[in-house]
């Protein structure tokens, strides 16, 4: 039996009002949910979230992030994160993924890391639909923990071989008209279990456009307060998988720093956690949390008075 280990793939369709860069309530329950048995691939839900920006009319707004550009309103980023491409999620899953996803209508793609479980010779079959990944802006990603279990550096090269621009410690900057936004990225906190380096904000921000909003990707979501501090105004993490099984979120609670799923509000950084796109298949069950594709649409807020 494998429909314990399908993923269901579902919009969240959130709304927020703030007069904070990419603020939002601290938990949003507005969810819809519908299962898809991944043997038959229907057309399901994904995952749709709103994020407001500033509209204050001085150069930066609340807590020192940047004040964005109207030219950035309606911006759609498509995040996927924790793949896990492996014996039980193959290339005709990765391509099912590839298709949803490519069909969202983003103008950037994000991978927030854990792609595979398995080496590159393992893999390298199945991971290939994700070259057929494709935004106006590109596709962007990260490592998450399970890429340095299985040789960092292959696989890093494997995937920038496959078009993705990786982001260990670094930022790219997307421009649109006279906007501009900075998309970052760390590497995760195994990595120096195995000899890679540490990640570090300020190394990845390094050179950054000052007048230009920030949206981190970093795979696990437990340093978000360090990055509202540094201004960032949208962090984009997985990693927790949403706790697996409902009850079992208060538990992974307490490894992520209470950060388990969804939307959250952190000293005025918007933080989002997605459920993941797949399922680790160490622990390959769901039980009321569903997978995710999940599309977030940045919105400018109404001008003050």
């Amino acid at each position: 039996m494998r429909s314990s280990c399908s993923p269901s793939f579902s919009w969240r369709s959130i709304s927020a009002r703030s007069s904070r860069c990419w603020s939002g309530r601290r938990r949003c329950r507005n969810r819809q949910r519908f299962a898809t048995p991944w043997r038959r691939w229907r057309r399901s839900p994904r995952r749709s979230v709103s994020a407001t920006r500033c509209g204050s009319p001085r150069g930066r707004c609340a807590g020192g992030r940047a004040r964005p550009s109207p030219a950035l309103d309606g911006y759609r980023i498509i995040q996927l994160t924790d793949l896990h491409i492996s014996r039980l999620f193959t290339a005709r899953w990765a391509q099912a993924v590839v298709e949803r996803a490519n069909a969202a209508g983003g103008d950037l793609i994000v991978v927030t890391g854990d792609f595979i479980d398995g080496s590159v010779a393992m893999r390298r079959d199945d991971v290939a639909p994700l070259r057929r990944l494709r935004a106006p802006d590109g596709v962007y990603a990260i490592p998450g923990n399970h890429e340095y279990f299985f040789s960092y550096a292959a696989w890093m090269q494997a995937l920038s071989d496959m078009g993705f621009r990786l982001l260990p410690n670094a930022h790219a900057v997307i421009a649109r008209d006279d906007a501009r936004l900075v998309i970052a990225g760390v590497t995760d906190l195994s990595a120096p279990g195995v000899g890679e380096a540490a990640p570090e904000l300020a190394l990845a921000l390094r050179g950054a456009p000052a007048d230009a909003p920030i949206v981190l990707l970093d795979h696990q979501p437990r340093r978000a307060r360090d990055a509202a501090a540094r201004g960032v105004a949208l962090q984009l993490s997985g990693h927790t998988h949403g706790g697996m099984i409902v009850g079992l979120d208060r538990l992974v609670a307490r490894g992520n720093a209470g950060f388990v799923s969804g939307r959250y509000d952190v000293g005025g950084m918007t933080l989002y956690v997605s459920n993941g796109t797949g399922l680790w298949p160490g622990f390959a069950l769901r039980l009321g949390v569903p997978s995710e594709i999940t599309r977030i649409t940045l919105t400018r807020a109404r001008e003050a008075g």
